[in-house]
């Protein structure tokens, strides 16, 4: 019987218990109820590893245990891998031994997208279709992964910006800051799923204290969690 599970992955154990799984497992139960699906714990893999590579503990598990038919759902293509040809390979792989592959923010490389594609190909019986059909999906890969890239390198920029600007300010002491601003606000939430973002970044741009900045991080938290 075919069965759907769920994957998740965070950064690097170098900064382990910074990141958690919370937004992957939001995005993934939204997903849940959208298409009346259910997906039991035991269902649910969870690595903390880089996406450079597919050697993870969790990911071995998973692909292991799948078989032609089955699903597997990911809140984008970055949680899959963040190495474009690795990538690649493993995602037609995977399509080749018929295997669903849900990338919930990036529905376009979705197999149901693609092999709606592969179909109109199929019946064309033309090997010039064929080849480029491979192409574009290479190709929509490779704009997915590099669009994650970008938003990312901007997303860091932007507060290292935020540093430096805020070192040139007067008139705020360290520690006086008592409601929190909308851009705070994006910070933190972008310090929660990207893990090259650092607390001592988030602390001096806004002359905050790691005990002040925490209070700042449970409070999006709970406003996360009440979405």
């Amino acid at each position: 019987m075919c069965k759907t599970v769920a994957y998740m992955r965070i950064s690097t154990k170098e900064e382990r218990g910074k990141q958690k799984f919370t937004r992957q497992e939001q995005a993934i139960a939204r997903w849940c109820k959208e298409n009346d699906t259910e997906i039991n714990d035991r269902r649910i893999y969870r690595d903390d590893a880089s996406g450079k590579s597919f050697d993870r503990p969790a990911w071995k598990e998973l692909e292991n245990d799948l078989v032609s038919g089955d699903t597997v759902v990911f809140k984008d293509i970055c949680r899959f891998t963040r190495e474009y040809e690795n990538g690649f390979r493993k995602y037609m792989e995977l399509l080749d031994k018929g295997i669903n592959l849900v990338f919930i923010d990036n529905p376009t490389i979705s197999t149901d997208y693609i092999r709606n594609m592969m179909g109109v190909a199929n019946r064309q019986q033309n090997r010039i279709a064929k080849k480029s059909l491979k192409d574009t999906i290479e190709l929509l890969i490779l704009v997915e992964l590099d669009r994650a890239e970008q938003e990312r390198e901007i997303t860091v920029k932007r507060i290292k910006d935020g540093i430096a600007a805020s070192d040139k300010r007067s008139g705020r002491k360290p520690g006086t800051l008592d409601k929190m601003s909308d851009e705070l606000r994006a910070d933190i939430i972008a310090f929660l799923s990207d893990r090259s973002i650092k607390q001592v970044d988030l602390m001096n741009k806004y002359h905050i204290s790691r005990n002040t900045l925490k209070k700042y991080v449970e409070l999006v938290k709970q406003e996360q969690t009440a979405e």
